[in-house]
C-alpha cells in the first residue's frame, strides 16, 4: 500500500509518533551525546539508540549530524532570549548566565568540546554575536557601568570564563566550597558572588568593607 500524504513520504514511524514530540527527543539525546563526546565523537547510530528511534528519522527531520548541531544551538538561541535580559544591569545577566549554565550543563559541556577541538577561525555567526556583545558592553561603558579603562573585548571574554566555571573547573569548585558544581546551591551562591563582584565594577560601586 502507497504510505503517502499530501504527495510527500512519511517518515519511518512516523503513523505512530507524534513529530514535535519525535524532534524533541532527538534534539535532547543529540545534546547529551554531544556534550558526552563532542561533535567530532558523537555518532548518529549512537543518538538514535538514546532517543530509542530509527536513525533514518534523525536524517530525515535534521538531515544528518550536522543538522542536529544547528538544531540544538538554534535551541539554545531561543533559550537565551528567554532567560538573558540584556537590559539588567551587567551583574544580574551575569548572574542569570551562572545559573542557566547550573541548569543546562550539557550546552555548557558542548561549547566547551567545541573550544578545545576547534581551533579555525570561529563560526561567522558566531563571530558576529561575539562583536555584538563587545558593542553592547562598549555601550554600558559609555553609559557608565564600567570603568573607562577597562578593555570591553576582556570584559566579555572574562564574563563567559566566570559563567561556565561550574562546568570549565568542577574540581576547583568542590576544592574552594566542597560543593557538587552541578548543585543549585553552588550556582545560587556564585551567581551572588558574580553579581556582587561586578557591582564593585561599576564606577562609585564601593569596595567591600574589610
Amino acid at each position: 500500500m502507497d504510505d503517502k500524504l499530501g504527495g510527500m513520504r512519511r517518515a519511518p514511524e512516523e503513523k505512530q509518533r507524534d513529530p514535535e514530540r519525535t524532534k524533541a527527543r532527538i534534539l535532547q539525546a543529540a545534546l547529551e551525546e554531544f556534550a558526552a563526546k563532542g561533535f567530532a565523537g558523537a555518532r548518529v547510530s549512537e543518538i538514535a539508540a538514546r532517543a530509542g528511534m530509527n536513525k533514518q528519522l534523525i536524517s530525515y527531520y535534521f538531515g544528518g549530524k550536522e543538522g542536529l548541531y544547528q538544531a540544538l544551538n538554534t535551541r539554545w538561541q531561543d533559550e537565551e532570549s528567554a532567560f538573558a535580559d540584556r537590559s539588567a544591569p551587567l551583574g544580574e545577566l551575569a548572574a542569570d548566565y551562572v545559573r542557566a549554565n547550573s541548569s543546562r550543563r550539557e550546552y555548557g559541556r558542548l561549547m566547551l568540546w567545541q573550544s578545545l577541538t576547534d581551533d579555525g577561525p570561529p563560526d561567522p555567526a558566531f563571530a558576529t554575536d561575539v562583536r555584538r556583545d563587545v558593542e553592547l558592553l562598549r555601550r554600558r561603558q559609555q553609559e557608565g557601568e564600567l570603568p573607562a579603562d577597562l578593555d570591553p573585548g576582556a570584559v566579555l571574554v572574562a564574563l563567559f570564563s566566570m559563567a561556565s566555571a561550574g562546568i570549565s573547573f568542577p574540581q576547583l569548585v568542590r576544592a574552594v566550597w566542597d560543593q557538587d558544581p552541578a548543585s543549585p546551591e553552588f550556582a545560587e551562591h556564585y551567581a551572588g558572588q558574580i553579581e556582587k563582584l561586578l557591582g564593585y565594577l561599576r564606577p562609585g560601586g564601593g569596595v567591600p568593607a574589610s
